[in-house]
Parts: structure tokens; C-alpha cells; sequence
């Protein structure tokens, strides 16, 4: 294994813990409907566990209405149930063909709540880039003791791990910034 692998594969799974933010930042309720609140869920479809975006379109009229409509009418009670089981807190209602789920303003108290948990889950993040970090650096210490490759080359690979650590971190504090602003707007 050379530098360049250790840190491609080190580049690779950051990429990964970035993605992983994302997603979790989106199943985070703000005050503004989104399709991501409900598209991820498993909805039991005929005895099989399917995702609710393989069974209904779901799209978003306003800021504060998420209105899914099922392409097979018989799944309405399924995906109803469903919603009501997920810890979203919204009670669907539903005319037969349509299932629409209002979304309630958020108070000022629930907002700063879910700003704390938005900087705790950042800080998950960052720490699972240190923890990539750390692994790299010592896959890159062993290839030296293994005489793999050289002192200056090992040097050279930690700086470029570093920078690698930096531009992820940055990026999950620039997605910190845009949800924790879309959070605590009114």
C-alpha cells in the first residue's frame, strides 16, 4: 500500500462521514416542510418493509404542508400508521386519495433545543473525522516502520492528511451554519 492509496481510502470514508451529516441534518424537523421528513420511512407494503418514496409521490405545496399521495390507494392506511409510529409528531389526515401532514410553527424554546442538538450531532462529525485522521496517520507510520515507504514521504502524507481533515471539517461546519440558520429563522 503506498501514501497515495492510504489517503485516497482516507478521503473516501470522510466523504462518507460528510454524507452521513447531511442526512441526519435533513431528518431534522424545522419549522419548513421538506420530502426528506418522510421519504426515508418503511412502510409495511403487502408484508415487505418499502421506502414511502416507492410508493407515493410526495411533494411540498407550502413552507408548512407536506401532501403524499400513494400510487395504490390501499397503502393509505399503511403509510397513515406508519407517520403516526415515527417520532415526527404530526398527525396525518388523510380524504381517501391524498394524506396531507401540517407542519406547526416551531416554538422559540423547541428551536434552540434542536439548534443544540444540530451543534452535538457537528460535533459527532468532526469527531469521526479525527478518528479517520488518527487511523490514517497510524496505516501511514506502519508503512514507514515496514520500510514501504520513506520518512519525508510519510511527513509529506500527514500534511496532505491534514488538509484533507481541514476542507471536510470546514464543510461540515458550513452545513452547521446553513441548518442551524434554517432552525432558528421564524
Amino acid at each position: 500500500m503506498t501514501t497515495k492509496e492510504v489517503l485516497h481510502a482516507t478521503e473516501e470514508k470522510m466523504k462518507k462521514a460528510c454524507e452521513s451529516m447531511t442526512r441526519e441534518f435533513s431528518e431534522i424537523r424545522t419549522g419548513r416542510a421538506s420530502p426528506s421528513l418522510v421519504e426515508g420511512m418503511h412502510v409495511d407494503y403487502y408484508g415487505t418493509p418499502t421506502l414511502l418514496k416507492q410508493l407515493a409521490s410526495i411533494s411540498v405545496p407550502d413552507v408548512h404542508l407536506i401532501v403524499i399521495q400513494p400510487w395504490d390507494v390501499s397503502a393509505i392506511a399503511e403509510i397513515e400508521k406508519t407517520i403516526m409510529k415515527s417520532n415526527l409528531g404530526i398527525t396525518p389526515s388523510n380524504d381517501g386519495k391524498l394524506i396531507r401532514l401540517s407542519l406547526p410553527q416551531l416554538s422559540k424554546e423547541r428551536r434552540q433545543e434542536l439548534a443544540k442538538v444540530i451543534h452535538k450531532m457537528s460535533e459527532e462529525g468532526r469527531v469521526s473525522l479525527r478518528t479517520i485522521r488518527r487511523d490514517a496517520k497510524e496505516a501511514l507510520e506502519k508503512l514507514e516502520k515496514d520500510k514501504l515507504i520513506s520518512e519525508d514521504d510519510k511527513f509529506r502524507g500527514i500534511d496532505e492528511l491534514q488538509k484533507h481533515v481541514d476542507k471536510y471539517i470546514a464543510k461540515i461546519d458550513e452545513l452547521l451554519k446553513g441548518k442551524e440558520k434554517e432552525v432558528l429563522e421564524f
